[in-house]
């Protein structure tokens, strides 16, 4: 009886976890800090893809404009980086806030982080996923007051019951068709919505409206 009642306890104390509502984002820092100006600092790179880092950065503009941000022009932050020498992802988001708060004048940088980016054929299947993570320092302090993650993949899309044959044609046929014309890109321009888009009344980890985001309408 006492190993049932310990069972039971325990299956309890599981139930109870998984039904216990998530903790709210801790907004203190980046509402402290309202940045009004965003440097986007070209990513690090931690995916077999070469590319992975420019098809990223060349993205998160669009979001971060219309979530109320001024976003430093990325080929313009990149020919500065150039001309002192530096191109390299890791090198760049090794200089000091206060060096690029110097140069760029900017109120916080975005840090980027790729780990998944590219197609690779698993099985019966032929997945495209791209994953990155991502921090906000603000460049007047040099405290970091936000991060966040997002994941955009093909295997989201439902496919259907093919049988087993029609899988493994669709998924060499993807393959192929992702290899020719970097399908990993459009997935790239999701997760960066995902990541990047504020919400007007945020709790879950997402960024916030910034000083220029237009009013919700009604």
């Amino acid at each position: 009886m006492k190993k049932i009642l310990a069972i039971a306890a325990v299956l309890a104390a599981v139930t109870l976890t998984g039904c216990a509502k998530k903790t709210p984002y801790d907004y203190t820092a980046f509402r402290e800090s309202k940045p009004a100006s965003i440097l986007v600092l070209p990513a690090q790179n931690n995916s077999p893809d070469v590319n992975a880092a420019h098809s990223f950065v060349s993205v998160v503009t669009q979001p971060l404009a219309e979530s109320g941000y001024y976003v430093f022009p990325v080929a313009v932050v990149e020919e500065t980086f150039k001309q002192n020498g530096l191109t390299n992802g890791n090198d760049i988001q090794a200089v000091s806030t206060a060096k690029l708060r110097s140069i760029f004048n900017a109120d916080a940088a975005l840090y980027i982080n790729i780990t998944e980016y590219g197609t690779k054929y698993i099985l019966i299947d032929s997945v495209t996923q791209v994953s990155v993570t991502a921090r906000l320092l603000d460049l007047r302090t040099g405290k970091q007051i936000w991060d966040g993650r997002a994941t955009a993949s093909s295997s989201e899309q439902n496919s259907g019951n093919q049988g087993l044959i029609g899988a493994l044609v669709s998924a060499a046929v993807n393959q192929i068709a992702n290899n020719m014309t970097d399908a990993a890109h459009d997935f790239a321009e999701v997760a960066s919505l995902r990541l990047l888009t504020a919400k007007t009344a945020n709790t879950d980890g997402g960024i916030l409206p910034g000083p220029r985001a237009k009013p919700a309408k009604i």
